[in-house]
């Protein structure tokens, strides 16, 4: 079985969407690696999405994501405020520079061909480039986006099932038999699995910096005001929220913002309050195609921030190394989804990644306060099982109405299911966490294909919206 890093799960990115944005963007990226050598004799290029990339790719901002990968662009790195400026020169000038190697024709409106009512036949989200080269020779690919920011290339085997890790785990089975055999908590075993990739300090590097753009996303995005893109004029909340909170505390950065907060009052209201308040901050701030990380997908993107920086001001104990071992956790819990359903919403609606994340911060945030591997996987089931058969019908196909609001509820679970596992007897459970993975994954297989990211039913529905271009 494939075998997934906490980097797979945790990735720094740009928004919308996992699936629909990062997704088509990587798959752009390898599709460029691939031609790069051909460059010179190239002469178009052209872009097909189907299923539900097709349906809601406008909303999602699919099309601009191939764009932007076709040139080069990572979304890790690219500047934000660059991001406009890029896709409406392409449209402009109708040329790209494909891959900074070579200027050619690029006509966005004919060039990337949306079909609505085609699925290819391994996953709902998939994306096939066609490149056209001088010499009257083509190449094509075809890559589908399976869920927070995961590809797979058609024909093409996944390396990461040949990456041999010393403990390796498929199934929460073998995560409790591993931290029973070894004495190990989940966050112990995950590390020791990681060790066989990277050195300690390169995790310990990366797991802070990836908790640094989590930190910065909620401070941006609480300091920001105004209408999200896309047509729905949908309003910011994280902003005037946040405001309301601090009163007339003042402050110049994060860590000063983060201190005032952590002073109080910590009134039952004011805790639940904050903790909305950073889940609304970092979907508003993926709504509007700013820096986020995978968590595991960007449309659950608000849930482990959030419930990260709830232990970070307001647990009594905390100490910098939780976050270490709080991203431990949320990952190989993560994985385990992963491996045994989805986590994505195309395939298993927003069970899979709501649900999914509201999971993983149970679990991660149960072992932080001092919970063993079994009230942490508890609390993930816990947290699971009241998401389970949970739609996703996107408003207009944008990860907005009820895509923002879900994270604070996710949020909320994963904290009062972290909390009924710390205060209960986990060999007491009549449901374990892999029963709930294979629940949800049957739940998948049966929820109808109009409640999994196409915008065909449910809350989509309720009124039409003529939605302008993201």
């Amino acid at each position: 079985m494939e075998r997934i890093s906490v980097f797979d799960i945790f990735k720094i990115g740009v928004g919308p969407s996992s699936s629909h944005t990062m997704g088509p963007w990587k798959a752009a990226l390898e599709f460029l690696q691939e031609v790069s050598d051909q460059s010179e004799k190239l002469s178009h290029v052209h872009v097909e999405l189907y299923g539900s990339l097709a349906k809601t790719g406008k909303g999602h901002g699919t099309d601009v994501a191939v764009i932007l990968g076709l040139m080069g662009h990572h979304p890790e790195t690219i500047p934000i405020d660059q991001v406009g400026y890029l896709v409406s020169e392409v449209e402009r000038s109708q040329t790209l520079h494909f891959g900074n190697l070579k200027w050619i024709p690029f006509n966005p409106q004919e060039d990337i061909i949306f079909y609505m009512n085609q699925t290819l036949p391994y996953h709902a989200n998939g994306v096939r480039f066609r490149c056209f080269f001088t010499d009257e020779t083509s190449y094509s690919a075809t890559y589908y986006s399976i869920g927070g920011g995961f590809i797979v290339k058609e024909g093409v085997e996944d390396s990461k099932s040949q990456l041999v890790m010393p403990y390796p785990i498929d199934t929460g089975e073998d995560l409790k038999s591993w931290c029973t055999s070894l004495n190990y908590s989940i966050s112990e075993v995950v590390m020791h699995n990681e060790l066989a990739i990277r050195t300690e300090s390169q995790i310990h590097d990366e797991l802070m910096r990836i908790w640094q753009v989590m930190k910065e996303c909620i401070y941006t995005s609480c300091h920001i005001e105004g209408i999200l893109p896309g047509g729905l004029n949908v309003q910011r909340r994280a902003f005037q929220m946040a405001a309301n909170l601090m009163g007339d505390n003042t402050y110049s950065n994060v860590d000063e913002w983060i201190a005032i907060i952590k002073k109080g009052p910590h009134t039952f209201n004011s805790t639940l309050k904050w903790l909305s308040c950073f889940a609304l901050a970092v979907n508003e701030e993926n709504a509007a195609f700013g820096r986020i990380v995978t968590a595991p997908t960007n449309g659950a993107a608000g849930v482990i921030p959030a419930v990260l920086m709830y232990h970070v001001c307001f647990s009594d104990h905390f100490q910098e190394k939780d976050i270490i071992t709080f991203l431990l956790t949320a990952g190989e819990l993560g994985s385990l989804f992963k491996k045994g359903a989805t986590i994505s919403a195309a395939m298993g609606g927003c069970q899979a990644e709501i649900g999914v994340s509201s999971a993983m911060a149970a679990g991660a945030l149960a072992e932080v306060l001092g919970g063993d591997f079994q009230q942490a996987m508890m609390a993930a089931e816990i947290a699971m099982e009241h998401h389970l058969g949970m739609t996703c019908d996107p408003i207009g196909g944008l990860v907005q109405i009820p895509c923002i609001e879900r994270n604070t509820m996710g949020a909320i679970k994963a904290v009062t299911a972290c909390q009924i596992a710390l205060d209960s007897d986990p060999e007491k459970a009549l449901v374990s966490l892999d029963a709930v993975i294979k629940t949800m994954k049957a739940t998948a297989i049966d929820m109808n294909t109009k409640y999994k990211e196409t915008a065909d039913g449910g809350l989509a529905l309720v009124f039409s919206v003529n939605l302008v271009e993201c």
